[in-house]
């Protein structure tokens, strides 16, 4: 009996269940709505201030192990390949502070911006749970989320990325 239950807890713990949406999130196909980033380590900008060329949002806070574990590679990302595409970030802290901290310690340099109360952005990319990094088009339309940390600056990173924005890296 105790094996069987063992194995009905695996098999479902296989299965996650549905992610709730966010209140107003902009689905994979749909273009974001043009609302204004307050700057973080620079000045505040609008969403539509980014249009022309692909973007990747990454969406973090401070107190997150795995936002800050993938923080440099997604530095090095935007470095590297930063007339492709554009990288920014938004921190999702209650404490700007903390999250100036983190930046100016871990050298962080692509343009950051901070999410307020009650969450527009967050809401808005679908970020129930961080890291999310969020690949959209030169238009403005999401192509596609990706939830949890990833070292995206690595092989197969960059030719998922390639691959969604029909870039050759």
């Amino acid at each position: 009996m105790r094996l069987f239950f063992a194995l009905l807890i695996a098999v479902l713990t296989l299965f996650s269940p549905a992610q709730a949406k966010t209140p107003g999130e902009v689905d994979a196909g749909s273009p974001l709505r043009d609302l204004p980033l307050p700057g973080l380590n620079g000045p505040t900008k609008q969403i539509s201030d980014f249009r022309g060329k692909p973007l990747i949002i990454n969406v973090w806070a401070s107190w997150c192990g795995p936002c800050r574990a993938e923080m440099g590679s997604l530095d090095r990302l935007a470095k590297r390949y930063g007339k492709q595409f554009t990288i920014i970030g938004i921190s999702t802290d209650d404490y700007p502070d903390n999250a100036r901290i983190f930046l100016q310690k871990s050298g962080t340099a692509f343009p950051m911006f901070i999410d307020r109360q009650p969450w527009p952005l967050e809401n808005m990319l679908g970020a129930n749970r961080l890291p999310l990094t969020v690949l959209i088009d030169a238009d403005g339309k999401v192509l596609s989320k990706y939830y949890g940390a990833h070292e995206w600056d690595s092989r197969e990173a960059v030719d998922a990325i390639a691959k969604v924005f029909k870039l050759k890296l």
